[in-house]
Formats: C-alpha cells, structure tokens, sequence
C-alpha cells in the first residue's frame, strides 16, 4: 500500500475511462491510484515502477491484452491482485483472465461505490466471486473432465465447503449452513485451495465447473 492507502495501477487504452476511475478512486481516503497503462504490454514496467497493491485491468486491448498480461504477473513473485474490466459479462475473455489468475472482475457501467468496493476487496486478500456469472461461462465453454475432482484428496466436509463456495456463500454464509465456527470454515477454504492449487476462491470455484465437480449448468 501507499503511505497506508491501497495502490491501483489502471489499465485500459481508452483515456476516458482511465481518468473516470482515476476520479472515482483518487477520492477516497484509503486509495491512491499510482499509475496507468493504455496496454497490458507496458503493465510489467508499471508494476515494477509503482508497485500496486492493485491492477483494474482490461480485459481487451489491442497488442498484449489482460489475460497475456494477467498471466504475466501472476507468474512473478508477491504479484498485485488483478481485476479486470468489461463491458460485457459473458465475454469469454473473462473466463480466460479469471483462469488466468485474475481475482474478479468488474463491468465498466458499474457504479463508484461497486468500484471502490471490488478495490477494498481484492486488497484484503479476498475474491470478487460471482458464481452465477462464471457458472454460465463455464456453461459455455462445457466441462473439460467427467471425474470430478477425485485425484483432488478432498474430504467429505472440504467437498462441502467447495459445493457452497461455488452456490456464491461467504465463510459466514458456510458456517451457519454447516453449524461450525467461521474460522472452522476458513480452514476448510484453506484445504481446498491447497489440494486444489488454487490461488483464491474463483480458481476453486472454476476447477469446480470446469472437472464437472460441480455442474455447471446448475451450479449445485
């Protein structure tokens, strides 16, 4: 973070939309944009340069687009959160950058306070996961394995907490479903993510779909 406020480098060729969530973000008192790019070619320097604690990243652009350039950072070490923008939900370059390492995403028509929330969010270390969303993408796409996620070691209880992770509820959420402690829950995440080499929950929640651990077409 800068001087205790959450860095955001911001990505997308079009000036307009870089200085709108320049505006939006600048004001508030814990976020301090710290640099822009107009193309996933120039993020590494950016990042090396400013090192943000955050990258709002779109998603196409026309020489390295987010998903090359999601894949980049996230194969360095300590690599910022990536959120990459969009203007359609079900544009299949989502997915790619959500496989890609990508911590969620945003459509470019949301609202300031949806901004600065996913911003606050992703800095805490948490996901933006809309399992509906990334559900029908993966809909789309078909699942890749028949097997589930046998090979995966999961217990019955972190099979559980991965089915409700993807049905979109929160540690909380999971807790009260499964009468055990939030923190019981966060070590059950935890599992999973490591069985699975998952980064985060969207990588969990998309290994779900996509092994047909999870049917995409129910997304229960």
């Amino acid at each position: 973070m800068t001087e205790g406020r959450i860095g955001v480098l911001l990505v997308d060729d079009e000036p307009l939309i870089r200085s709108g969530l320049r505006a939006i973000l600048d004001s508030e008192p814990d976020i301090a944009v710290v640099g822009e790019a107009a193309d996933g070619a120039d993020v590494p320097d950016q990042v090396r340069r400013a090192k943000p604690d955050v990258v709002l990243m779109d998603v196409r652009m026309p020489a390295v687009d987010g998903i090359r350039a999601t894949e980049h950072l996230v194969a360095a070490d300590g690599p910022p959160k990536v959120v990459v923008l969009t203007t359609f939900e079900n544009d299949d370059h989502v997915y790619d950058a959500l496989r890609a390492g990508a911590s969620g995403f945003l459509l470019k028509r949301a609202g300031p306070e949806q901004i600065v929330a996913a911003v606050r969010t992703v800095a805490a270390g948490d996901s933006l996961l809309f399992p509906a969303a990334i559900r029908r993408l993966a809909a789309h796409r078909g699942a890749t394995g028949s097997g589930g996620l046998d090979g995966a070691g999961l217990s019955a209880r972190e099979a559980e907490v991965l089915r409700l992770m993807a049905a979109g509820l929160s540690n909380g959420e999971i807790a009260q479903r499964l009468f055990v402690g939030v923190q019981t829950v966060k070590t059950h995440v935890g599992n999973v993510l490591a069985k699975l080499g998952a980064r985060d929950r969207t990588q969990a929640v998309i290994r779900a779909f996509e092994s047909g651990f999870v049917p995409p077409s129910t997304g229960s």
